[in-house]
């Protein structure tokens, strides 16, 4: 039995408690005294009231619960609550975007196609048509798209307002469960706090709710279009309570795994295991795909640990790609000196534990991040050795593409590594040492390392600390072969920039599982105002395939039980 049917959805939505929306004056369904299991009370309605005896008022079912009956599957689970989760769960939830009454796009040919189907909301247009001959900075055409119609012409510098208009259909809510290890936000609740974001304040905005608006109400002088980490996890978190979203969100979980389910075609009694590739290839004829199996835990109060096993019909990969800091993969990179995040090195500043060291840091890295921790110990006075693999003049250095005015730090740093680089004449300077075209060959337990140039020459340092940031990788180890398969390179871990999931351009399907979707920075898509391109795609995807069941059923084609 799967919960996908629009009639049963409005019967879902009724006996609840309605407030206004703010965005669009309907009413949408939220409750300041949502209960942890409420989004389980309204699968009771969903399901029926035979399944209800089953049902205990809890964070997530139990394996004992609700999912002991197989035949109860969600139509979406979501991994990870950072933007990427949230604003699908927005437009799962029925929200959908119209062109407005008013809006004329300055792209003139794309303008004329949203005049062809202004009676249609973007969710049920042609996406590839829309996205046709755009050009931005991703990737992915819907996400380039999206961007576009939300922030027309940002790239060229205006601010423009958006095109588009939301109204909520809550006919079209699609029912979900967005998973995360936090509150909602994501990594943003885990960045260091002392750094301007990258991106300006109405970049990292999501649909309906302006960031300026939000940021106005909570602090009297706005500095500048940037802002700090910490006011982007606070509107997240407000985004998700003012959207009435929070049914949909479960915190503190942990995936364990999620896997395929397959079953027997001829096999009366409905059982569902999970095989293996091999037997899979065996009997693949045999076969039919049906559900993917979620289970993992979630800590609670008293920090027990409760197991959960969820069944979905679909699943959206949201994790992001900060779970796991890069390596060097040398020696004695595990030694405690030697960090790989950011939290971490201001934590140690914070603490005092560098004050008053007359040896330097080590900085590892030509990033963003890497520039983060140079202005951190800049700026604490502490001296710093900035190790790095490419040329200052290497075009594809991120301070390039910065401009001067907007980015002033940042570019401080760069004028640094360009002008106060090591050479083999000279010493270190006081307050800051570039290397570049070097790497570090290893670390010892005296506190040394050993750096090596790219002529072969090698030198050797005492640190008080050394901070790794080169990168970052998502952690899918709840998939099989921690998700390398999705990858366009197999045979490599998934990262952002060189082997990103390889989906579908326009419904972010893998292309490697069906029914299993990905967006955000697992698709090469690490700026927010790109990635809300992946929730659109999804939705467009799932509700194609709702109208078709649908369809299905009407013309007697099936029995109504998808």
């Amino acid at each position: 039995m799967s919960v996908w049917d629009s009639k049963t959805t409005d019967r879902l939505h009724r006996n609840r408690g309605t407030s206004p929306s703010p965005q669009t004056g309907r009413e949408r369904n939220y409750s300041d005294t949502e209960t942890e299991g409420e989004i389980f009370n309204s699968l009771v309605q969903y399901f029926g009231d035979n399944l209800g005896q089953k049902v205990k008022a809890m964070p997530l079912v139990e394996e004992t619960s609700l999912l002991e009956d197989s035949s109860v599957t969600l139509p979406v689970v979501v991994i990870g609550n950072g933007p990427s989760g949230i604003c699908l769960s927005y437009m799962l939830s029925g929200y959908r975007p119209y062109l407005s009454s008013e809006a004329i796009h300055p792209n003139a040919i794309l303008h004329s196609k949203l005049e062809e189907g202004r009676h249609l909301s973007i969710v049920d247009q042609d996406l590839e048509y829309l996205s046709e001959g755009l050009e931005g900075r991703s990737s992915n055409p819907v996400a380039v798209l999206f961007d576009t119609l939300l922030h027309p012409d940002a790239d060229f510098g205006y601010d423009y307002p958006s095109v588009l208009h939301w109204k909520l259909e809550q006919h079209h809510y699609i029912p979900h469960l967005v998973l995360g290890k936090g509150p909602p936000g994501g990594a943003w609740h885990n960045m260091e706090g002392s750094m301007l974001t990258i991106s300006f304040g109405n970049w990292m905005e999501l649909p309906g709710l302006k960031f300026k608006d939000w940021v106005s109400s909570k602090r009297r002088n706005l500095k500048g279009d940037r802002v700090m980490p910490e006011e982007i996890a606070r509107y997240y978190k407000h985004y998700v309570k003012v959207m009435g979203l929070q049914k949909n969100f479960r915190e503190n979980t942990y995936i364990t795994s999620v896997s395929r389910l397959y079953r027997d075609q001829g096999d009366g009694d409905g059982q569902d295991r999970n095989i293996s590739t091999q037997h899979l290839q065996i009997e693949k004829s045999k076969l039919i795909k049906r559900n993917w199996e979620i289970r993992g835990y979630q800590r609670v109060a008293d920090g027990s640990h409760v197991p959960f096993c969820l069944f979905a019909e679909n699943v959206a990969l949201a994790t992001g790609t900060l779970d796991s800091p890069a390596h060097l993969e040398i020696e004695g990179e595990d030694l405690p000196f030697v960090f790989h995040s950011m939290p971490e090195f201001g934590a140690a500043i914070g603490k005092g534990k560098l004050r008053g060291k007359a040896d330097p840091v080590l900085i590892v890295g030509s990033g963003l991040t890497a520039a983060d921790a140079v202005l951190c110990a800049y700026n604490n006075n502490i001296p710093v050795i900035h190790v790095f693999r490419r040329r200052v003049t290497d075009p594809s250095l991120i301070f390039k593409q910065l401009p001067k005015k907007l980015y002033p730090e940042y570019h401080k740093v760069y004028h640094m590594m360009c002008t106060q680089s090591y050479s083999v004449d000279s010493t270190l300077l006081s307050d800051y040492t570039s290397f570049p075209e070097h790497h570090v060959l290893s670390f010892k337990s005296d506190m040394k390392c050993i750096l090596q140039s790219i002529s072969g020459l090698k030198k050797i340092f005492k640190l008080s600390a050394a901070v790794v940031l080169i990168g970052s990788h998502p952690n899918l180890s709840f998939l099989k072969e921690q998700g390398c398969y999705l990858g366009h390179n197999s045979s490599q871990p998934i990262t952002c920039k060189t082997n990103p999931v390889e989906i579908d351009a326009y419904t972010y399907e893998c292309v490697k599982e069906a029914n299993l979707f990905a967006l955000g920075p697992l698709v090469g898509d690490n700026f927010v105002r790109f990635l809300k391109g992946g929730a659109l795609g999804v939705t467009r995807c799932l509700a194609m395939r709702q109208k078709k069941k649908h369809l299905f059923v009407e013309r007697g084609g099936g029995d109504g039980i998808a």
